[in-house]
């Protein structure tokens, strides 16, 4: 077994982040995120402060604007137009979820396509499917990078993706499924629905688990020598760990990593690539700003 560690690939891409965020320094840019937070979830805010954290350790200039959970869809909307039109920001991020009664179809659309750092906008969702320039869902785009950086073969693989949320499952399909170097699979997109989930799950020369289930993905689920990718982030009790709990993915690491080639632990793996690479997907927006103010 060879461990993915999402702390080495991340750190390779903070890495070129640092001399791309000096050059557009240099020119006289600094790249802005703005972050809205609706509610007092805390796993919203404490993805919030991770964030912002990241923004500082690349000098990147980071607004919060923290509302409380009555706020309504039309001023949160106004906010967003306003963010849209902010020469200083170059990449705004609704964190979700958001409280019942707003439509994150309606905020994310409502998001200037060119700043739409977590490439949930609709135009850049069509934009992956045409494989077209635009900004990719991070998630999907950091185990993409983590793939490459470990030259682990992709092309005439068959994938198998658990899960087809819009957020991982549907673009990491269509992620690996293009002509590209880091593509080029056969991709099975397997969901709550799907019958015979387990044999599916056993042809997969790569599986990628994002199905939200601690531990979901069983010895038995794998081929020997296959590629597992844990998307997981789940919260199991233990009175052992101070906070009362800790982390596990969506796949039984310790049984698993018998028999993968190549296993992503949880925590350490795809999480720390998420925010690796809403990171870089801001400055490349910060980037294209600058072409076009000439800077």
């Amino acid at each position: 077994m060879n461990l993915i560690d999402g702390k080495v690939v991340s750190e390779t891409v903070y890495a070129d982040l640092d001399r791309r965020v000096a050059a557009l320094k240099g020119r006289g840019l600094n790249p802005g995120l703005a972050v809205i937070l609706v509610g007092d979830n805390p796993a919203s805010m404490s993805y919030v402060a991770g964030k912002e954290k990241t923004c500082r350790r690349l000098g990147i200039h980071s607004k919060k604007i923290d509302l409380p959970a009555s706020t309504g869809e039309a001023s949160l909307l106004k906010i967003v137009g306003e963010l849209n039109t902010d020469r200083s920001i170059h990449g705004i991020l609704v964190q979700s979820p958001l409280p019942k009664g707003l439509s994150e179809t309606r905020i994310f659309a409502a998001i200037d396509p060119a700043k739409d750092v977590d490439g949930f906008h609709p135009v850049n969702v069509g934009n992956l499917v045409l494989e077209q320039k635009g900004f990719v869902s991070c998630t999907p785009l950091g185990i993409v990078r983590m793939l490459e950086h470990y030259k682990i073969p992709v092309e005439g693989k068959h994938a198998v993706v658990i899960g087809r949320s819009h957020i991982v499952g549907k673009p990491m399909a269509l992620l690996l499924m293009q002509k590209s170097k880091s593509g080029n699979a056969t991709v099975t997109v397997c969901h709550s629905k799907s019958e015979n989930l387990k044999e599916i799950c056993e042809t997969a020369d790569i599986l990628i688990a994002a199905i939200g289930r601690a531990g979901f993905v069983t010895a038995d689920f794998v081929k020997k020598g296959a590629v597992v990718v844990d998307v997981g982030i789940n919260r199991v009790s233990d009175a052992s760990r101070e906070k009362g709990y800790r982390l596990v993915g969506d796949v039984d690491f310790d049984k698993v990593k018998e028999i993968a080639s190549w296993i992503t632990p949880v925590p350490g793996g795809v999480g720390l690539m998420t925010q690796a690479m809403l990171m870089s997907n801001l400055v490349d927006a910060a980037e294209q700003a600058a072409e076009k103010t000439g800077k």
